[in-house]
């Protein structure tokens, strides 16, 4: 059996599993993320991200659900969240419709000979440099899943001691509310 960190994704997980992203606004009460997550776990969906955070108005919250697997579920679930007495509304988001972004920290090991590969890859993903020692640098890169799963390739050339990716936190496009 084998750990499965964010080093080391689910093998299960291929290209064509379907990714869905929820927004759920939620009052901002204790039990409630709970609840929602109960929802998941009686349907068989294993939550891959989870972003929650204080509204502009701190009486309310906002989840970014990341989920994969079947969609064939997925509607249920949606009308179920939705029928949770603290959830104002749960609404699947698609790229198309929405501005989907999440940030990555990396911490690898670089000596001196390697630190200019390290800032031209973290220059190119247009990402900054946040601490630096002499034997080891944390990046961080934020961006669309892809792009931070490709600057993690290439942060692999080194040796990564840890990452941390907030998950993904998503805003529908235009004056559509989220």
């Amino acid at each position: 059996m084998s750990l499965v960190t964010t080093d080391n994704p689910p093998e299960n997980l291929t290209p064509e599993t379907p990714i869905h992203t929820l927004s759920v606004l939620v009052n901002n009460k204790a039990g409630v993320l709970m609840r929602i997550c109960q929802v998941f776990a009686r349907r068989g969906y294993n939550i891959d991200s989870l972003v929650v955070s204080e509204g502009r108005n701190k009486e309310f919250a906002r989840m970014t659900i990341g989920i994969s697997g079947d969609p064939a579920g997925l509607d249920q679930i949606i009308l179920q969240v939705n029928k949770l007495v603290d959830v104002m509304h749960c609404f699947e988001h698609n790229s198309k419709e929405s501005v989907v972004k999440e940030l990555l920290l990396v911490k690898f090991l670089v000596d001196k000979a390697e630190r200019t590969e390290a800032l031209q890859i973290i220059d190119h993903y247009g990402g900054k440099t946040v601490d630096l020692t002499p034997t080891s640098m944390i990046a961080m890169i934020n961006g669309g899943s892809s792009k931070v799963d490709a600057a993690l390739a290439m942060f692999s050339q080194f040796k990564i001691v840890e990452t941390v990716r907030t998950g993904k936190v998503v805003m529908a496009r235009s004056d559509t509310p989220t």
